[in-house]
C-alpha cells in the first residue's frame, strides 16, 4: 500500500511515521516535560517548610498535595500535546515549538524566581514571579493557539494548563501584596 493512502486527513494528516520513532519521540517529550517538572519541584521543595510555610496565602489556596497532582496532570498534557503537534509536517510546526520552548523555559523560571529568591529579595522577588508569570501565561496562550492551528486536539489539552497558570497567578498576586 503507497504511503499516501495510509495518511490520514484532518488533524492527524501528514504524521512523522515509524511505531518506533513515534513512541521515542513520546517518551522524549515526556523526559522534558518531567525534568522541568522535577527541577522546578526542587526548589519548591526546597523552600516550601521555610519562608513559605509561614508565609501570607490567598484564602482560595488549594493544599499542597493537590498542587502536585495537578502539575502531574499537566506537564503530561503539554508532553501529549507538543507530540501531536511535532509529528505533523507543517510549515506552522516549528513556530508552535518555539512557543512551547519558550513557555517551558519561563515555566523553569518561575519556582527558583518566587521560592528561591524571596529569602534574599524578599518581595521583590514576588513582584518578579508575578511579572515571569504573566509572561508565562501570555506564552501559554499563544502555544495553545498554535497548536490548536495544527492539531485541534493539542490545543484542547493546553487549556487546563493555561487555567492553572491564571489560577496560579492570582496566588503569586496575593502572595506579593500581602508579604
Amino acid at each position: 500500500m503507497p504511503a499516501e493512502s495510509r495518511q490520514t486527513s484532518g488533524p492527524l494528516s501528514k504524521p512523522r511515521t515509524g511505531f518506533a520513532r513515534q513512541v521515542t519521540a513520546l517518551l522524549g517529550f515526556l523526559v522534558v516535560s518531567f525534568t522541568v517538572s522535577w527541577l522546578g519541584s526542587m526548589v519548591i521543595l526546597g523552600n516550601a517548610s521555610g519562608w513559605y510555610a509561614t508565609a501570607s496565602k490567598a484564602p482560595w489556596t488549594p493544599p499542597g498535595w493537590v498542587f502536585g497532582l495537578v502539575w502531574t496532570v499537566l506537564y503530561t498534557a503539554m508532553a501529549v500535546a507538543s507530540w501531536l503537534v511535532w509529528r505533523q509536517r507543517s510549515a506552522k510546526t516549528r513556530g508552535a515549538m518555539t512557543a512551547y520552548g519558550v513557555q517551558m523555559l519561563l515555566n523553569l523560571a518561575w519556582a527558583p524566581t518566587f521560592f528561591g529568591m524571596y529569602p534574599t529579595w524578599g518581595d521583590a522577588a514576588l513582584w518578579l514571579a508575578l511579572l515571569l508569570i504573566a509572561a508565562l501565561a501570555l506564552a501559554v496562550a499563544a502555544t495553545t493557539v498554535l497548536f490548536g492551528l495544527i492539531n485541534r486536539t493539542a490545543g484542547l489539552l493546553m487549556l487546563p494548563y493555561i487555567s492553572w497558570i491564571v489560577f496560579s497567578a492570582s496566588l503569586n498576586l496575593y502572595a506579593a501584596a500581602n508579604n
